[in-house]
């Protein structure tokens, strides 16, 4: 008989800690005194989108602008030496 097939008892838990009674615990309580009082931080304006709402701003506006410049840069501004090699007309 191979020691891997060999069935085993669970080992007798020395401490009398129980970790599924313990994770069963740390969910929300079904009488918790706390939980009207937190209740405020998670709605209306103190939201998660709401909170991360205005944290950049400008940068929409930011972001256009420097799209148009990038455009009109692009269409309008043409490099006049684009085109030429510098080693024959430069001096």
């Amino acid at each position: 008989m191979r020691y891997t097939s060999i069935c085993r008892a669970p080992r007798p838990n020395l401490t009398g800690f129980d970790v599924k009674a313990f994770v069963a615990s740390t969910g929300p309580s079904a009488n918790d005194p706390w939980a009207k009082a937190e209740a405020w931080r998670y709605t209306g304006p103190f939201t998660r989108l709401n909170r991360f709402k205005g944290s950049f701003p400008g940068l929409g506006i930011a972001t256009v602008a420097f799209a148009a410049y990038c455009g009109y840069e692009y269409l309008f501004l043409k490099d006049e030496h684009h085109g030429e090699s510098h080693g024959e007309g430069h001096h």
